[in-house]
C-alpha cells in the first residue's frame, strides 16, 4: 500500500494534536478554566478526528488519483470551513 500525504491527514493530525493538548494542559476559555469539560473537549476532538481519518479512507476509494484527492479533499474542507462560518 502505498503513502499518499493528503490534506485530510493533516486535518486528523491536528486534531490529534488539540486533544493531546487539551488533556495535558487543560481547556479554557476568556482565561477560565474548564476543569470538569476538559476531558469531554478532548474526548470530543479525538471522535472529530476518528470521522476526518474515515472520510479520508473512504475519498481515496472513490478516487485514485492524487491530484483528483487533493483537490477534492480540499474542497470539502472549504465547504465544511463555510458551513461552520455560516452556523457561527
Amino acid at each position: 500500500m502505498k503513502l499518499r500525504i493528503t490534506p485530510l491527514n493533516f486535518a486528523t493530525t491536528f486534531f490529534l494534536v488539540v486533544a493531546v493538548y487539551i488533556w495535558l494542559k487543560g481547556a479554557a476559555i476568556a482565561g477560565h478554566p474548564l476543569e470538569t469539560w476538559s476531558g469531554t473537549i478532548g474526548w470530543i476532538f479525538l471522535l472529530f478526528a476518528a470521522v476526518v481519518f474515515f472520510l479520508d479512507l473512504i475519498f481515496r476509494n472513490f478516487f485514485a488519483e492524487l491530484k483528483k484527492l487533493w483537490i477534492i479533499e480540499l474542497c470539502f474542507i472549504a465547504l465544511v470551513v463555510i458551513v461552520f462560518l455560516l452556523v457561527k
